[in-house]
């Protein structure tokens, strides 16, 4: 199996090359690598002519616009690179007859409710950044053998994210103020690499399988309570903190404008993914738990996207 990877340097992606090494070839761009082979998804004759070079089994897209808030400033870059290029990745498995691979996100709901969503829920986003990842799932159902994966809240060890934002903070401050009123459920990026490897090998002879598909770890959570839970962990990890879980303040939304707007319910039904494949999703607290053991003691970074 000869597999093209895209956005090999982000946290998904850095994971993925681990996880789909084992399955075969494994060809991995981003969009800086030199060479004939581009990763660029504002170029889209150099995406296809890079499929066309590599002439992949599967094709794994793991590059996106992640920059939530800048994405309302910047429309156009963004439906450029999640839906633009998604678009033209498409087209090109469905010549080749390839596996494509894309990764999406609950941002594409409107975040109304208390129920996990499901697959067939109606869509609503309410932000550039959800309706260009939405535009780019409805690109990529075009292609005939394809695996759509809705996901939430990504962190990993490489890269910016929430966890790694709230260990930098609660070691310069002494009080934190978190949203409450947000639920979903923080999932880590070698869960989601280790599940699309699972996936792949399920269904490379099985077409009928393809698909839209919910992934995310188990149970829920808000942002208030994975900042507490990533506090607890990281002291008794050794982490020096001025901030204790209990000086963690819970605030609304509404507290803490941003330019875009958030879906309030992130939950997703994991249940359709979970029966065809047999596999088992680990409770959120698991993987972050991890995260915090595998990070060097007080290292923190900016969260940039979502």
């Amino acid at each position: 199996m000869k597999i093209l990877l895209f956005g090999k340097n982000g946290q998904v992606g850095w994971e993925l090359q681990r996880s789909l090494a084992p399955l075969g070839e494994l060809v991995a761009v981003d969009f800086d690598t030199p060479g004939d082979l581009s990763g660029d998804f504002t170029d889209p004759a150099a995406l296809a002519e890079t499929v066309r070079r590599v002439a992949p089994r599967v094709i794994v897209n793991a590059a996106a616009y992640t920059a939530v808030d800048q994405a309302e400033a910047e429309p156009e870059l963004a439906r450029a690179i999640n839906a633009g290029a998604p678009a033209v990745l498409a087209k090109a498995a469905e010549k080749l007859g390839a596996w494509l691979v894309h990764y999406s996100t609950d941002y594409v709901f409107d975040g109304q409710g208390e129920a996990p969503r499901v697959e067939t829920d109606p869509t609503g986003p309410l932000s550039v950044y959800g309706q260009t990842k939405l535009e780019g799932e409805l690109a990529v159902a075009r292609a005939p053998k394809h695996f759509i994966l809705r996901t939430s809240w990504v962190y990993a060890a490489r890269g910016a994210n929430f966890a790694k934002t709230m260990l930098r903070l609660a070691a310069e401050r002494d009080l934190l103020r978190v949203i409450d009123d947000q639920v979903g459920a923080p999932t880590g990026a070698d869960l989601l690499a280790d599940v699309t490897a699972h996936v792949l090998r399920a269904a490379e002879d099985r077409p009928q399988l393809a698909g839209l598909y919910h992934l995310a770890a188990a149970d829920e959570t808000s942002w208030h309570g994975y900042a507490c839970f990533v506090i607890e962990e990281a002291r008794r990890a050794g982490h020096a903190l001025r901030v204790a879980a209990d000086r963690v303040e819970s605030i609304p939304s509404s507290a803490y404008p941003t330019p875009a707007r958030r879906p309030a319910n992130s939950r997703l039904d994991t249940g359709k993914l979970r029966r065809t494949f047999g596999v088992h999703l680990p409770d959120w607290r698991v993987g972050v738990k991890r995260l915090i053991d595998e990070l060097p003691v007080n290292q923190g970074d900016e969260h940039t996207g979502s």
